[in-house]
């Protein structure tokens, strides 16, 4: 009788173990959808881009992606879409739709952003939006012979061997030195909001490669970063200098660095940061006296390398952003 009994219950836990492994074989986990695009500019007579709506992994039932669109374009007469959403086939990872400018006339450029407004079957992850300028892509806004879209400066005449923008040397291109409050300041990525190590400067170098060695920043008071031996940046490449921490993250591919001497101690009352070469030159100033003190964000260039310096939330293409180290505002890489 009392083998009969755990005969029983053996059976029992066998065919209770056997239930719950079913389960977990058929229980499926809600898949994530973001959205990417390999282009960022649309021509107006007939250009195309297409939307790519991504899984993080198959899924067995089709994933249906609604899409919004905001901007200065409007859909039906600046641009048509090929769908009224985005597709994903079952066992599948990835679905597009295509966007297709419209001529009317119109030269001025417009901006078109898609973002996710639902999606049947999956839940939503970011990236959710992408951005496009609606552009005339074989005009010459500027002049200098280069096209709208290959241009990389389209309203600043530039030579073709600085893909259209004019040489700069390097420059500042986004400055933080007042990082936001709590853990949205850590701008060098350590899990760490501290404020004086999360102040950041930005530059770009808008010439040919530079070595920067021995070149330095200086606040009011004194030198604050001497660039080590071995320094070079190249050409369309950019260099971060943060206050100090340890700095986790790609950056957008650009030279990292802390400050040798701790800090860059960018006073929020009132200072400048300036760049000198090895010769005491100085080749770009930031001046907070002529910005908010307490901005609790970076300012940055807008456009980026070209523009006057802006908040960086209160730039459409940053998407509410607080600061963007060794992107352009709008986080993509420079020089694509």
């Amino acid at each position: 009788m009392t083998k009969m009994r755990n005969f029983i219950f053996i059976f029992s836990s066998v065919a209770a173990l056997s239930v719950l492994f079913t389960a977990c074989e058929t229980d499926d986990v809600t898949p994530i959808v973001t959205l990417d695009a390999f282009e960022t500019s649309v021509d107006v007579a007939g250009g195309t881009a297409d939307i790519t709506a991504r899984l993080n992994g198959p899924v067995n039932d089709e994933v249906a992606v609604t899409l919004g669109y905001s901007g200065t374009a409007t859909l039906g007469e600046d641009f048509l879409v090929s769908a009224d959403e985005i597709l994903i086939s079952p066992r599948s990872m990835a679905g597009t739709l295509t966007l297709t400018g419209v001529e009317t006339g119109d030269t001025a450029v417009k901006s078109i952003t898609a973002t996710i407004v639902s999606a049947r079957n999956a839940v939503t992850g970011e990236p959710a939006s992408v951005t496009f300028d609606l552009i005339d892509c074989f005009g010459d806004f500027d002049g200098d012979g280069i096209p709208n879209c290959e241009d990389e400066c389209p309203f600043e005449p530039g030579p073709p061997e600085n893909n259209g923008c004019p040489w700069l040397g390097l420059i500042f291109n986004e400055v933080l030195y007042d990082p936001p409050q709590g853990i949205a300041g850590d701008s060098n990525g350590d899990g760490v909001r501290q404020p004086q190590e999360d102040e950041f400067v930005e530059f770009y170098n808008s010439n040919f490669e530079l070595d920067i060695s021995g070149y330095t920043i200086s606040d009011d008071d004194m030198v604050r970063h001497v660039f080590p031996e071995g320094t070079i940046v190249p050409s369309k490449g950019v260099v971060v200098v943060f206050g100090g921490g340890e700095p986790t993250g790609d950056f957008g591919g650009a030279i990292v660095q802390t400050a040798s001497t701790g800090r860059l101690s960018l006073n929020r009352d009132g200072d400048t940061s300036t760049l000198r070469d090895t010769e005491g030159n100085v080749l770009d100033v930031f001046d907070i006296n002529l910005f908010d003190n307490r901005a609790g964000q970076a300012y940055t260039r807008n456009p980026d390398i070209t523009g006057d310096y802006e908040k960086h939330t209160e730039i459409p293409e940053a998407e509410g952003a607080f600061f963007s180290p060794g992107t352009r505002l709008d986080g993509t890489v420079f020089g694509q």
